[in-house]
């Protein structure tokens, strides 16, 4: 039985792309709750400042995922050891590149480096992808744990069946060991038409799979790249960016004591009290 806080947070997962408002009646039948406890969960977001009301009675994404992604900036550790190897390898070659995180049942970019404008910017950060097209995705999936994989497998085996990897678990586990046991992908208008990667993967300290780093490689230049070497310099940023992860220090920002820690008013309740206060 899902809890009446996994449901309230699951109405975050109604927005996405194309879908950026919604109205309570939507999230009523989505649900499957009541209109007073659909009101009360949205608002519940709203005094957090995940939501947001709009012009029109819709409800929009709220200001408090901004600070949050400037958080995330300033101390996710994939982007803080990955970015700055990139960046540098990046325009030292000339190469469009691409870092990407393992995200639930998805693959989602955190940085892209693009100094080639011929190559359109089909990436951009935040954007979540298929785990089963593309070698970013795919060389994450190689390197799961035996029980994620099997998850994966048993809860995907029609997507991973279209996608050409195998039809049984014997098979897909087999593709997967030995992906692994090569170290890198390298997929063509897979995930993105006309253009194709090749992608290593980004562990944490304890070798646990976190990411992938991609060169980002057009259709017109595939016959002249040479894939050796790119493999070579790739496995090599790969590697700089999970020793950088494992030399991160461990311990979390100091953070004041419960006790002082000022409690915040919800929103709706202040407005209230500024309300009964000028009667």
């Amino acid at each position: 039985m899902i809890s009446s806080f996994a449901k309230c947070l699951s109405i975050l997962d109604f927005f996405q792309e194309g879908r950026v408002s919604t109205r309570l009646d939507d999230l009523v039948e989505a649900l499957g709750t009541s209109r007073a406890t659909t009101y009360r969960y949205v608002g519940t977001l709203c005094d957090a400042g995940l939501l947001a009301p709009a012009a029109g009675g819709v409800y929009v994404l709220g200001p408090r995922i901004i600070e949050m992604d400037r958080l995330m900036r300033i101390s996710d550790p994939l982007l803080l050891a990955g970015s700055p190897v990139m960046h540098e390898v990046s325009a030292r070659r000339k190469q469009n590149m691409m870092l990407a995180r393992f995200y639930r049942d998805s693959i989602m970019c955190v940085d892209i480096a693009w100094p080639d404008a011929t190559i359109p910017a089909n990436f951009e950060r935040g954007k979540p992808m298929s785990l089963f097209k593309g070698a970013m995705a795919k060389v994450v999936l190689a390197n799961l744990s035996p029980y994620q994989l099997k998850n994966i497998a048993l809860n995907h085996a029609d997507e991973i069946k279209a996608a050409g990897m195998s039809s049984n678990w014997s098979e897909f586990r087999a593709y997967m060991a030995e992906l692994a046991k090569q170290g890198y992908a390298i997929t063509k208008s897979e995930m993105v038409s006309g253009t194709g990667g090749i992608s290593a993967p980004v562990f944490d300290g304890e070798r646990k799979i976190m990411g992938s780093i991609t060169f980002v490689v057009s259709e017109s230049q595939w016959a002249s790249t040479d894939f050796d070497k790119l493999r070579r310099q790739l496995l090599e940023a790969a590697e700089r960016i999970t020793q950088r992860i494992a030399q991160q220090p461990s311990d979390a920002p100091s953070t004041p004591s419960a006790g002082k820690v000022a409690a915040k008013t919800p929103a709706r309740k202040r407005a209230a009290a500024k309300a009964s206060s000028t009667r």
